[in-house]
């Protein structure tokens, strides 16, 4: 319980800072409340690679993404998911996910911006839940809604997430058998930082942008009483202005929870096409 005032206490912390702090918030591991143009469509990949916890298994992920904004205020992803965590002998087909986002406020100013949103995200997936741990990339089919908080001062972001996540597979009402019981009910926030570090200047939108990150990603179960919180460094290419090409790698610091892997590993692509909706 000592672990999950403290991840409150420093989410409350961060709340009142992202409000009053001075970049980039195209985060890797995270979504800002900003939303993509309007009237574009993206196409997005990403690839997970990680060993098993306890097996030391090699497992890996691949996530393919269609991104559309519907206007400035609302965007969806629709998702699917191919992978070996569960059925580690092939990768097969996993999950099939829907995320949308809906910009509720925006202040706006020179050089710097406040925005708040809501979201939810709900994914089908072939896995049953196994571990304390819950995510909505495909391991658990599952329901999300939270808010998210995002600010920017010149090349400065930061950015604050909070969402509660249920279990809606079957296995959730089955009569429970073994010790390491899963999860059913939890929280996730992130808390993340962006700086651009190049270039020190436009020019052009040609330019190549170099964006870092560091990202803290966290959660508790509310039904099984344990939690985990994990660091998440990035880096970032921004090319011509519509392409990212990104690099990071997530490990747990402290927590509790009983979990697939304690460290990731993620390579992404995405291509925005502005204006491809008439």
């Amino acid at each position: 319980m000592k672990k999950l005032h403290f991840q409150l206490l420093f989410f409350i912390v961060f709340q009142f800072v992202v409000n009053q702090s001075h970049s980039q918030e195209l985060y890797v591991f995270s979504e800002p409340a900003s939303n993509m143009p309007a009237k574009s469509l993206g196409l997005k990949y990403s690839g997970k690679w990680q060993k098993d916890q306890y097996f030391k298994e090699p497992l890996n992920r691949q996530m393919l993404e269609l991104q559309v904004g519907h206007s400035k205020k609302w965007m969806t992803h629709l998702s699917n998911t191919f992978s070996n965590m569960y059925e580690k002998e092939q990768i097969g087909f996993e999950s099939l996910g829907l995320y949308t986002k809906y910009r509720v406020l925006s202040i706006d100013a020179l050089h710097q911006h406040f925005r708040a949103a809501v979201f939810g995200k709900v994914t089908f997936s072939n896995n049953k839940s196994l571990y304390e741990e819950l995510s909505l990339d495909g391991d658990q089919s599952a329901i999300e809604s939270g808010v998210v908080l995002t600010q920017l001062l010149h090349k400065l972001a930061l950015s604050s997430t909070i969402g509660l996540i249920e279990v809606t597979g079957k296995e959730r009402w089955a009569k429970p058998v073994g010790v390491n019981l899963p999860s059913f009910e939890g929280i996730q926030y992130s808390l993340s930082a962006g700086y651009l570090l190049y270039p020190k200047s436009y020019i052009s939108y040609d330019q190549t942008n170099f964006n870092v990150y560091v990202e803290c990603l966290g959660g508790f179960s509310l039904d099984r009483k344990t939690s985990f919180l994990d660091m998440a460094p990035a880096i970032q290419w921004i090319i011509k202005s519509n392409s990212k090409l990104n690099v990071g790698y997530r490990f747990q610091v402290s927590g509790d929870a009983y979990r697939m892997s304690r460290e990731t590993f993620l390579i992404s692509f995405e291509r925005t096409f502005l204006n491809a909706l008439k």
